[in-house]
């Protein structure tokens, strides 16, 4: 593995284990050039899978795209980039497990936008708002409001939630 820091090729790596219930294996590797330690993830590669555009177009199914639309959302949050990667990696297994090696955007949209709304609440009002393209004010509103109130429900105590 190339080392992210100096590009040198040898490396050893010093931990090793499961991560994300066992789906990945995270590596802690130092460079042997510059002693600089990295992290690297290894996962199963499930071969090809395509996603299929809302203009009818096929590309090929990407982790890393997934990964990089979460992390815009959580942009600035407090939200770890383990945490990331594990939302991700359910992201990939849900559309994988729903819909095989063809994949719909809307499929692929809809289940890191239940994946947002779990982790936090601003990350899921900045995604919805770029991927549902709000057109107005009121539609965004829309949206706050129903993030504050699902909040406000989830939040009662159990006595006055049953009432």
């Amino acid at each position: 593995m190339r080392c992210p820091f100096c590009s040198a090729d040898d490396d050893k790596v010093i931990d090793s284990r499961t991560s994300d219930d066992g789906n990945a294996i995270r590596r802690r590797r130092e460079c042997q050039a510059c002693a600089r330690r990295f992290t690297s993830y290894e996962r199963i590669e499930e071969g090809p899978a395509f996603v299929i555009k809302k203009d009818g177009r096929r590309e090929e199914f990407s982790w890393q795209k997934i990964y990089d639309g979460l992390a815009k959302a959580c942009e600035k949050l407090p939200v770890s980039s383990e945490n990331l990667e594990k939302v991700a990696d359910r992201v990939v297994f849900t559309v994988r497990e729903k819909a095989g090696h063809e994949v719909n955007t809307t499929d692929i949209g809809e289940a890191v936008i239940g994946e947002l709304r779990k982790l936090d609440p601003v990350a899921y009002v900045r995604f919805i708002s770029v991927y549902r393209s709000f057109k107005n004010v009121e539609e965004f509103y829309d949206a706050l409001r129903e993030v504050v109130e699902s909040r406000h429900t989830d939040s009662k105590p159990v006595d006055e939630a049953k009432s």
